[in-house]
């Protein structure tokens, strides 16, 4: 063997590290009995819930989570059903589990955010994948056991590989990851704008496929979700709590919890659209479908009723393709507004409604970035087209 092919070959069990080290720490944590991973204990609870038979939307806890954690399902029905093995490992390796999932996800999102650069080496990979930890979102995600990591990698893979390649898949693990968070049906209409109508119909058949086996598998269960859980968004958690970033949640706390809160949020983000709309068409059309579908992220991030910060972990990609590109001074910006500033600012309670000027902007840090990024990004590529007709 050649030590050239030695070397490449080596230089693949990087990311192999990457995640068996994830994997170690869950057991780690296992054995030592601490109380990491809230909702990757909710996932598991949910599954067995749904194994017994027993009620998965209800006022209290789930019956089968561990008594440290105190918190309601709100997923979809399918996501139970896909969360099942988590159901066979024991109560503490839950987390370990999607720790190891979300790294192996983590080197995904690198891997293909960096393809055809030379930072998609597998060292600089993974060595990408554990500095993308400092980020807030990201360790976050892995705290709480979160799934946001392998839901991204999902919709990636998708869309990058099998959607771009024309592939009789194309679509379908967009349906899947809608099927476990609703927030990814954004990138359904991702694919009609970029002109995907075979793969956006794929994506809408397997959620509505994996939906309707839920009726048949757990018709109540699923009649309550789509009938009275899937809109109360206040289920999830105050909706004015700061780690709430999205235009909701901006709009709930200036307000102090208006009824009109999500009217006008849905306003705003119904003009947002008409420049995200055709920034993720001109980008598609000339070749850069990554930040095309960050476009659509930030979007989608945007106009939800939540977004939790460790739902914003499409900062990854974006500071990824920024490195490849030298545009440092744009990587020291993104990473200086997620490493973590919202959290330094008083929170809790009814503390968000008494912020007042000097506050309100590092409390909704996420969505004034994200919004300044959009319309910024829409000026750049007003100017661009206006020199390239004038």
């Amino acid at each position: 063997m050649s030590t050239r092919r030695w070397s490449t070959e080596s230089a693949r069990w990087w990311p192999a590290a990457v995640v068996a080290a994830a994997f170690a720490a869950g057991v780690a944590v296992w054995l030592a009995g601490w109380h990491l991973g809230a909702d990757s204990a909710v996932y598991r609870a949910g599954a067995l819930s749904f194994l017994r038979g027993e009620q998965l939307y209800t006022d209290r806890a789930l019956s089968t989570l561990p008594s440290w954690v105190l918190l309601p399902f709100t997923y979809p029905p399918a996501a139970a059903l896909l969360f099942t093995p988590l159901a066979v490992l024991p109560e503490g390796l839950a987390w370990g589990a999607l720790a190891a999932g979300s790294a192996a996800s983590l080197v995904v999102v690198v891997r293909l955010a960096a393809r055809g650069s030379r930072l998609a080496a597998w060292p600089a990979v993974a060595g990408l994948s554990v500095l993308a930890v400092a980020l807030e979102p990201v360790w976050k995600t892995f705290f709480l056991g979160q799934i946001n990591l392998i839901l991204m990698a999902l919709v990636m893979a998708d869309v990058l590989v099998l959607s771009a390649r024309g592939s009789r898949w194309g679509g379908v693990l967009i349906g899947v990851a809608a099927a476990v968070k609703l927030t990814p049906l954004v990138f359904v209409a991702h694919l009609i704008v970029t002109g995907r109508w075979r793969d956006a119909l794929r994506a809408l058949a397997t959620f509505a496929a994996l939906q309707g086996l839920m009726f048949l598998l757990a018709f109540g269960d699923t009649a309550q979700y789509w009938e009275r859980t899937a809109s109360n968004a206040d289920r999830i958690g105050a909706v004015h709590w700061i780690f709430n970033q999205s235009l909701h949640g901006l709009v709930a706390r200036a307000g102090e919890l208006t009824p009109l809160a999500m009217p006008v949020a849905l306003a705003i983000g119904a003009l947002l659209a008409v420049p995200a709309v055709w920034l993720v068409v001109r980008l598609h059309r000339r070749g850069e479908a990554l930040m095309a579908l960050l476009v659509t992220a930030t979007f989608g991030l945007l106009v939800s009723p939540v977004s939790w910060t460790h739902h914003w972990v499409w900062t990854v990609p974006l500071v990824v393709l920024l490195l490849v590109r030298a545009r440092y001074w744009a990587v020291v910006a993104v990473t200086a507004v997620f490493t973590g500033v919202v959290m330094l600012v008083p929170n809790g309670g009814r503390a968000e409604f008494g912020w007042g000027p000097l506050l309100s902007v590092p409390g909704n840090l996420y969505v004034v970035a994200a919004t300044v990024g959009l319309l910024g990004l829409s000026v750049r590529e007003l100017a661009r087209l206006r020199s390239a007709r004038g």
